[in-house]
């Protein structure tokens, strides 16, 4: 039995969005001590004041083409995997309170175990203002591609009937491309695949999936080569701080002009290439020092998160050098 209807949005009205950009915004963190002198450990938790900032700023600089909304995620560089359920709840519900509707909003969900997957997307799709889709994160563990198949199509089934629910992918592992390709023609419930591993794989799952969902760049705004081989839509973890960068990369894109698209890449190159230095170490973090080094007061990035503390100095410098001309796209 259906629990909720997730959203009012039309899946083609969906798919139209996400050929956007899709946000994620750090979930900025506060010591809770007198002094604010850690921003990590027992002592530190979600600065949820703050978060709303940053979600204010993204929907009031919304700059895309044809007053298409605005699409925020509260994912991986958020980062979903240290919040308790309930923090997690907390967070959705005021950030889709916030955006109303004139924004989409997909909901991250880890997928081990299926069970609390499960239990999650009951919760969320009950809030006042329910998510309109979500996105499963890569799968951890030790797997069978054909087993991930068979439980991801009968969990869709499953929670489409009980939630109205409808899901993304987060393509991660580049063995698994035929089966979530299948997942995306066999599913209705999977509309879309976010890529994650790199630009090689793009024209294999894009021919693989054809017409049966939307295949997303998902690492971040150095996506014009990615668009050129055909993906539609991106997600950045800079936007919290330079919205307008990101949207006039997606503009561009989407005019058919990747000249301009690449002009402006460039402009954020060093700020990306920090961000995915050495694995990814200063993904979050390195947002996090660019929001405090911008000295924007309409966003508050926090003092860091578990597991990802503030960046070295040296590194703090390169970011300083890497912002030092983007405040015209903030």
């Amino acid at each position: 039995m259906t629990l909720a209807v997730a959203s009012q949005l039309s899946t083609a009205a969906l798919l139209s969005a996400l050929e956007g950009v899709t946000a994620i915004p750090v979930v900025p963190y506060r010591a809770s001590g007198e002094d604010g002198s850690s921003s990590v450990g027992r002592s530190s938790g979600i600065d949820y004041d703050a978060h709303i900032k940053n979600v204010r700023y993204l929907m009031r600089n919304n700059d895309l083409s044809e007053n298409r909304p605005r699409v925020l995620s509260i994912a991986g560089t958020s980062p979903i995997h240290n919040m308790s359920r309930s923090e997690h709840i907390h967070l959705v519900d005021i950030t889709t309170r916030a955006m109303g509707d004139e924004g989409v909003y997909v909901a991250g969900v880890l997928p081990n175990p299926l069970s609390e997957a499960k239990a999650l997307i009951s919760e969320l799709a009950i809030l006042r203002r329910p998510p309109d889709a979500y996105l499963i994160m890569p799968l951890a563990g030790v797997y069978d591609q054909d087993g991930m198949y068979t439980e991801f199509m009968a969990f869709a089934e499953e929670m489409d009937d009980r939630c109205d629910a409808r899901f993304l992918y987060y393509f991660k592992d580049s063995r698994d491309l035929p089966q979530v390709a299948k997942l995306l023609r066999d599913s209705e419930h999977f509309v879309g695949v976010k890529v994650g591993t790199g630009e090689a794989d793009v024209e294999p799952l894009t021919r693989a999936v054809g017409d049966s969902g939307l295949v997303i760049w998902g690492i971040g705004d150095r996506c014009t080569r990615a668009s050129r081989l055909g993906t539609k839509g991106h997600t950045s973890g800079i936007a919290i701080v330079y919205a307008k960068a990101s949207d006039a990369i997606n503009n561009a894109q989407r005019a058919g002009d990747h000249a301009e698209s690449q002009r402006v890449e460039d402009a954020i190159a060093a700020l990306e290439e920090l961000r995915f230095r050495d694995g990814r170490r200063y993904n979050y973090s390195a947002v996090i020092a660019a929001m405090a080094l911008s000295g924007f007061d309409d966003i508050d990035g926090g003092q860091g998160a578990p597991f990802n503390p503030a960046v070295p100095e040296g590194v703090g410098q390169e970011v300083k050098a890497a912002i030092a001309d983007l405040a015209r796209y903030h």
